[in-house]
């Protein structure tokens, strides 16, 4: 859609906050501002027609609320020992999430919960003896921590068979099996929820320009002279700002090369695309009712986890399988084949090499991925769903993910990076996120260590209003099970995840 009569006027040509991307991140980032700000004018800028049609469409990422509470790839096992620190850390970010979420939903800024997110439990799955010994010490590591309350354990075939009928359905059970899970895992739609966010800050006066490139990003003074393309008349305009935060996706790495601050130097972008098989059988999506992770295959980057997930998008329930790896060289779903190419520069040649040297497992996982046929698909997809007939499936492209490449000092030269990045200049005038999984999840405690890293000498000013928004800021509820308990239980009733 071109732009509509309600930001049809001309972009003022400056402003105090510009948000570069109408996904997610850039939504968070506006709400919080708004709250804290009140008087601080934002323009966002959108290549495409529409909020949430990249990384945060529903359709083009899992979902999952990444709370480390089935994700595998979080809970390593060095040694014959359980490592459940990121898992906890994850898990921690994902209730400062929880609870931004609910105070926006009681100020009116989000308007109705069961639009964004659901319940669905959370499962771990195994299969084969070094599998399931693997979850069952996965399990005794997490069942007694306060942020992973009510986990439960099986390997047995009646409970799989109750809580997992359609992988229940025939199974050879000679091959042991086992599953951990916790019922009140959740199914977030982060495309509804941007919308949610950003209906609001129009009407709170934010101008919002959709069919908006931006081009380039320039020092002026102490300002951003950041310049836009009308992608439908292709005419250009320049905006100034005192704060660019740069939510693109996998275009945030290119545009703060353009930026030129030093702290982007050396850092890469290697792109990782999907593609899911989505159940077409009603049938088939109303007898299974979970997220079900299991073990990655050796090399697969985190995103590539297999599981079989029940979603809830726009009211309706539905299925998918995968994701399945693939390769390309854009680094946004509607992005341009020079992506990649266009991102090299002398100073991250070095961080690219190294890691192409580093992670030949990875390369070896993408090539077996990219050449995999429905045959090879189905087969994978029969793993965790035996009985499963390719009649009942399509297979859908997913999201474009541009997972960091970090400079590190010799020998390595470069480490590849699986969770997010935050980069920012010294000044605080200007950030972004790169990186991918866990994402979304963790949008509000990311978007508070921006606060914290740009506008460290307004925290105690806005100390209050963050604790307002996030009860917790500033304390560990790993170390406060109590306030866990008491926020669990808030965030529960205000989500009207409660009585799922």
């Amino acid at each position: 859609m071109s732009d509509s009569p309600k930001n049809a006027h001309k972009v003022t040509d400056e402003a105090d906050v510009v948000l570069v991307g109408a996904g997610i991140m850039s939504a968070t980032l506006g709400a919080m501002l708004r709250q804290l700000e009140p008087g601080w004018s934002q323009v966002i800028f959108e290549r495409l027609d529409g909020a949430a049609q990249e990384s945060s469409s529903p359709w083009n990422n899992a979902g999952t609320g990444h709370s480390a509470l089935c994700e595998l790839n979080y809970t390593p096992e060095k040694n014959g020992k359980i490592d459940i620190s990121k898992a906890v850390n994850i898990n921690e970010k994902f209730q400062v999430s929880r609870q931004f979420w609910a105070h926006q939903v009681e100020e009116g800024i989000l308007s109705d919960p069961q639009e964004f997110i659901n319940a669905v439990p959370h499962v771990s799955f195994g299969h084969g003896a070094d599998q399931v010994a693997y979850i069952k010490n996965r399990y005794n590591a997490l069942k007694d921590h306060p942020l992973f309350p009510g986990m439960e354990y099986a390997d047995d075939q009646e409970t799989f068979a109750e809580k997992l009928p359609l992988m229940a359905e025939g199974r050879d059970f000679s091959d042991p099996v086992a599953i951990s899970w916790i019922k009140e895992g959740t199914d977030i739609n982060y495309g509804s929820q941007s919308k949610q966010f950003l209906k609001a800050a129009e009407d709170g006066g934010t101008e919002i320009r959709y069919g908006h490139e931006v081009k380039d990003i320039t020092k002026d003074g102490a300002k951003w002279k950041v310049t836009v393309k009308n992608v439908h008349t292709g005419d250009t305009q320049t905006i100034r700002a005192n704060f660019v935060f740069v939510g693109a996706g996998g275009m945030a790495l290119p545009l703060l090369q353009k930026s030129g601050i030093p702290e982007i130097r050396g850092f890469g972008g290697f792109p990782v695309s999907g593609e899911w098989l989505r159940c077409t059988n009603e049938e088939l999506i109303e007898q299974h009712a979970a997220k079900v992770y299991g073990k990655a295959s050796v090399g697969a980057p985190p995103m590539s986890v297999p599981h079989l997930d029940t979603r809830v998008i726009d009211g309706e329930k539905g299925l998918l399988f995968g994701p399945y790896a693939g390769w390309t060289p854009k680094f946004l779903k509607e992005g341009s084949y020079t992506d990649l190419f266009s991102s090299l520069r002398p100073t991250n040649l070095a961080s690219l090499l190294g890691v192409g040297v580093q992670e030949m497992g990875l390369t070896k996982y993408l090539i077996t991925e990219v050449v995999k046929d429905t045959k090879a698909r189905m087969e994978s997809l029969r793993e965790y769903m035996p009985n499963a007939k390719e009649e009942d499936w399509e297979l859908i492209t997913a999201g474009q993910r541009v997972q960091v490449i970090k400079p590190v000092g010799a020998p390595r030269f470069g480490s590849l990076e699986f969770g997010t990045t935050l980069i920012s200049n010294s000044e605080g005038s200007i950030a972004g996120l790169l990186g991918a999984s866990p994402g979304a999840s963790i949008a509000p405690a990311a978007m508070i260590e921006l606060l914290e890293r740009c506008f460290g000498d307004r925290m105690i000013e806005w100390g209050d209003k963050i604790q307002e928004m996030v009860p917790s800021y500033g304390k560990k509820l790993a170390n406060e099970p109590e306030m866990f308990a008491e926020l669990w239980e808030y965030t529960q009733k205000t989500l009207k995840l409660e009585k799922a």
